[in-house]
């Protein structure tokens, strides 16, 4: 890991600061004035140059305000601390201005520093990261038409500053999109900050977005900048915005009506000019008719509406993110680049990907490490993929010959359209159902709810959606906490879900 850079006139807190560090195996250099940074900068390689910099605001020779500006114009990224007394807390809040990660106030307690020094650096190591992804692979992959359609209206939409949502289910790579319309805009030089909405909860949400001044509640020990602040003069992508407290709506709608927002605790307005990209998975128009949902935010962000298709609805594409994969993960792990047999392309292009491009990303690094030869065979994939869908090598020879002694099933198959995205089982005589392997997810359950979604549709009821899963959920509950008996915690992680989420859900469904 690259030093953490400490510059500071007092050689006291020069020593601790080195001395805390160093126990965390954090390396750090040390300089004693602002003029010596800048002149090691200019030598510096990409190796041994700063991953932070930790810097005094007032020094001989310079002050640290003046040193954040020229480092942020040779190193936009890189995360910078203010250090300052109590009494020039009102330049450091200046220096959020010029775009500093943080400040800490002196006198300061050396595990609370040393815990924001080590944030810092994990921001910096994630960015590093982004950035090389970003770098090295395609912005996006598609050949499918309906892939196409997105390409084109993202470079319809590269020079237009208007609000964009995009819409799709979760792993489809919206927030790849989201990336490519900040890239191709006027304003890809500027920031792109994403937030998950539904990530965060309803509590830190609203500090999360605009930000907190010092005192505004318990804990806020110093001013932060919220996320339109850090996206100022570039893009914010707001994902899963249907998940977004009905309270922050409102909030949300002012800023995008006007450009001014208030810190929590905050009496000034600030201004934010900021392009914002919204992203859902929900049926807003839904959302907005069970009041969930603010309509008049609903049309402020519904401007330009991008769709993105599932992956099984671009099934064309499987066989060029696989092999796009593949090679990724091998780079990721440093090993070699393993190959996939046609036979086993086919039997996973008909896989139904409930988990979209995400899951077939990771199906790829699970054949990185899982698969035993260099060459990936349908007996290979894993679990879900083999449960989930038949054995594309040995379905023809099956089907032809069973086929043969039933023409009205042919005729019946003569009026299946040849490029329809869901398949059947193959064409074999009714048998018992296989057993799985031991820890293998069985497909026949899924059967059983295909037929009971199917009972209750024809039934002209309004409500299926929430009976299903409803039931689904308390069943799935009920068993995981009859294998913990009862401790919910232990039964949260089985599920993996959070400990908020289980007694949520158990209040929710009355498994009291």
């Amino acid at each position: 890991m690259k030093p953490i850079w400490i510059v500071d006139d007092d050689q006291s807190i020069r020593f601790v600061l080195e001395k805390a560090l160093l126990r965390e195996d954090l390396p750090t250099r040390s300089f004693t004035s602002p003029r010596d940074v800048l002149a090691a900068l200019e030598v510096a390689t990409e190796a041994d140059g700063p991953q932070i910099l930790v810097s005094d605001i007032r020094m001989p020779g310079g002050s640290g305000l003046d040193l954040l500006e020229k480092v942020k114009q040779k190193l936009p990224g890189l995360p910078v601390i203010i250090m300052t007394a109590f009494s020039d807390l009102d330049s450091a809040v200046s220096a959020f201005q010029g775009g500093a990660f943080e400040y800490l106030p002196k006198p300061f307690d050396l595990p609370k520093a040393v815990e924001l020094i080590r944030r810092a650096v994990e921001e910096s190591q994630r960015e590093e990261v982004a950035e090389e992804r970003m770098a090295e692979a395609p912005e996006m992959l598609g050949q499918a038409p309906a892939m196409q359609d997105v390409f084109r209206a993202i470079g319809r939409l590269s020079q237009s500053m208007v609000t964009v949502m995009i819409t799709g289910e979760s792993g489809s790579g919206k927030e790849l999109v989201a990336r490519a319309l900040h890239k191709h805009s006027p304003r890809a030089n500027g920031p792109f900050i994403a937030i998950n909405t539904a990530a965060i909860p309803k509590d830190l949400l609203e500090s999360e977005l605009f930000g907190h001044e010092r005192g505004a509640f318990t804990g806020a020990q110093t001013l932060r900048r919220g996320r339109f602040e850090q996206a100022d003069g570039g893009t914010l992508f707001l994902d899963e915005i249907g998940d977004m407290p009905f309270d922050l709506q409102t909030r949300l709608l002012r800023v995008l009506s006007d450009g001014h927002f208030y810190r929590v605790g905050g009496h000034n307005a600030v201004k934010a000019n900021v392009r914002v990209i919204a992203a859902t998975h929900q049926d807003l128009e839904q959302r907005v008719k069970e009041g969930g949902f603010r309509e008049d935010l609903f049309h402020r962000l519904n401007v330009i509406r991008l769709r993105l298709p599932a992956l099984r609805e671009r099934r064309e594409d499987v066989f060029m993110l696989t092999r796009h994969f593949l090679q990724q993960s091998a780079k990721q792990l440093g090993v070699e680049p393993k190959r996939i047999s046609d036979a086993a392309l086919q039997q996973l292009s008909h896989f139904n990907f409930p988990g979209n491009v995400r899951q077939l990303e990771n199906i790829c690094h699970w054949l990185t490490v899982m698969a035993p030869a260099q060459v990936i065979d349908p007996k290979d994939l894993p679990p879900e993929v083999l449960s989930a869908t038949p054995d594309w090598s040995q379905t023809l020879t099956l089907a032809d010959r069973n086929e043969a002694a039933r023409p009205e099933r042919m005729a019946a198959l003569d009026k299946t359209p040849a490029h329809s995205a869901e398949f059947s089982a193959p064409a074999v005589a009714p048998s018992a159902p296989v057993a799985s392997e031991p820890g293998e997810p069985s497909a026949h359950w899924e059967i059983g709810l295909e037929a009971e979604a199917l009972a209750l549709l024809n039934s002209g009821r309004s409500d299926v959606w929430d009976v299903l899963t409803r039931r689904f959920e308390s069943r799935l509950i009920q068993t995981a906490l009859a294998t913990t008996h009862g401790r919910r915690i232990e039964a949260a992680h089985k599920l993996g879900i959070g400990r908020n989420t289980i007694t949520r859900k158990i209040q929710e469904l009355g498994l009291e």
